[in-house]
């Protein structure tokens, strides 16, 4: 027993539920690209007139998987820890083994917007990663698949930033102590499913990488801007992540 729940990890491999519990008889692609990029999954299907392998339910939406090749396919990653670490798990439950996502981010110190960021580790200020790893105060992103990213990225013409980033679960209490005070340890920008989705890929045993682009800015406290949203990244977000995965 511990005096916090969310330090009472237990490392049990299997659950009561288990992602897999409905049985849908579908063998998914080794591969996902599982962007947080909107309606431009759906769009990118369309135009592509790519099949549909199966579907992600939840109360509020129900999330396509498409197929892009034998070997890779594509779905939309939905915003917040609890609910894209489960579809994640999902995707793996029925054969995914490796995953590439792209992720909004809030820049902490000067960045433009869409700007692409490489995380080197996650601050686990969220709750989900702590159900996949024992507490710690970070997780570090996967060398291989980062170094991967990187050099898709430089083939493409891309500049990128490495730093940490801040995992939180809230986006309305990101407050001027805290923003200093995680700046200060290295994190140059904030999201919202780094740490959770990099310690389900661990539990797992599969191979991940996680790239972010620059959304709105909080590197200066007095004066907060929501700039476009990032929404100029959606687009090239989307097709790295596929051309990382050899699409």
């Amino acid at each position: 027993m511990n005096g916090y729940p969310i330090l009472e990890y237990d490392s049990t491999p299997r659950a009561v539920l288990q992602p897999d519990h409905e049985d849908l008889g579908i063998s998914l692609p080794e591969s996902a690209a599982f962007p947080f990029v909107g309606d431009c999954v759906d769009d990118y299907a369309r135009q592509h007139k790519l099949p549909v392998l199966g579907e992600y339910v939840t109360i509020n939406k129900r999330y396509p998987v498409y197929r892009v090749s034998d070997e890779v396919c594509l779905c939309q990653a939905p915003m917040g820890a609890p609910v894209a670490a489960a579809f994640m798990d999902w995707l793996i439950a029925y054969g995914v083994r490796r995953v590439v996502t792209a992720g909004s981010c809030g820049a902490l110190i000067d960045l433009p917007e869409n700007a692409f960021v490489l995380p080197r580790r996650a601050l686990r200020d969220e709750g989900t990663s702590y159900h996949y790893m024992p507490p710690a105060r970070w997780i570090e992103l996967e060398s291989g698949m980062r170094r991967h990213i990187a050099q898709c990225m430089s083939e493409q013409g891309y500049d990128y930033v490495e730093c940490d980033t801040w995992t939180t679960d809230a986006i309305f209490r990101e407050t001027v102590d805290s923003i200093r005070r995680y700046r200060a340890e290295g994190c140059g920008v904030v999201d919202m499913e780094c740490a959770a989705l990099a310690a389900c890929a661990e539990f797992r045993g599969i191979d991940f990488g996680q790239f972010l682009y620059t959304a709105d800015t909080l590197a200066n406290a007095d004066a907060y801007d929501a700039r476009g949203w990032g929404e100029g990244s959606l687009v090239p977000a989307l097709k790295l992540c596929l051309k990382a995965l050899g699409v």
